[in-house]
């Protein structure tokens, strides 16, 4: 199960129009994953957020939380058994059948990053990981990766070979321009292709536009704005926030 958290309605328009962009990226768009520089910008909510708002429009989506070194995931869900995940897949214990679960949100599943490995890079970089995306691409429309931060960690760019595509969610006012564009030269050296920008965590009472709508200022510390294409089109894009919402979800194994 997932642990509750009150629905809002801002926060599931920011989804949809962020799923919207990703669908009319392209049709080879089909991987997509998520990170940022720091921990805590909120990458692994806004990636179980999308893959669930995929799910819910008939997309056959799997959820991989490639986050061996410090997996958020597992903590937001009310386990009654501890499951098989990607480390211990990629370290030849199980195989990938076994550790993917399905969910009882129709056309979601999961794939948890399982125990600490002390060398998650290393496990990555197996050739079991990029066989395990041939796979996953053949038995789901979409595949949403989240990974680790950027910063001082070269997981998300041996990660990013195997995705169509790359999302950065950035903590609105905490991060600095210059670490941004490092990861983002970092990426791209690596061939990963940056379809765009999240801006998380947005403070409505400091921004205009909700101004007559006081009542949401408490939730400013949920937030979430998001921006796609050129610079100058996102600056004329409407800002979408709201706070995070997920349902009770189960999970068993997937036969693949």
């Amino acid at each position: 199960m997932i642990k509750e958290v009150p629905e809002h309605y801002q926060y599931d328009e920011a989804i949809r129009s962020l799923r919207t962009n990703l669908l009319f990226s392209g049709s080879n768009i089909k991987a997509v994953m998520f990170t940022s520089a720091m921990p805590d910008e909120g990458k692994s909510s806004v990636s179980f957020s999308l893959a669930r708002e995929m799910a819910r429009i008939g997309k056959r989506t799997v959820l991989v939380d490639a986050d061996i070194r410090k997996s958020v995931m597992r903590s937001r869900y009310l386990m009654s058994f501890v499951p098989k995940g990607l480390s211990q897949y990629l370290s030849g214990q199980c195989r990938l059948d076994q550790i993917v679960y399905k969910t009882e949100a129709n056309n979601l599943s999961v794939i948890f990053a399982g125990p600490y490995s002390p060398n998650p890079l290393e496990l990555l970089e197996e050739e079991l990981f990029g066989q395990m995306f041939e796979t996953l691409r053949q038995e789901y429309d979409y595949i949403v990766v989240d990974t680790p931060p950027m910063a001082g960690m070269s997981d998300g760019s041996v990660v990013a070979k195997h995705c169509d595509g790359v999302v950065l969610v950035v903590e609105s006012g905490a991060i600095s321009y210059h670490l941004e564009q490092k990861v983002k030269t970092t990426l791209e050296r690596t061939g990963g292709r940056i379809l765009g920008v999240v801006l998380n965590k947005v403070d409505l009472r400091n921004q205009r536009y909700y101004g007559k709508y006081g009542k949401y200022g408490k939730y400013a510390k949920y937030d979430y704005g998001y921006g796609y294409g050129p610079k100058k089109e996102r600056r004329k894009r409407r800002k979408k926030t709201a706070k995070a919402a997920v349902d009770e979800t189960g999970f068993e194994k997937v036969n693949l």
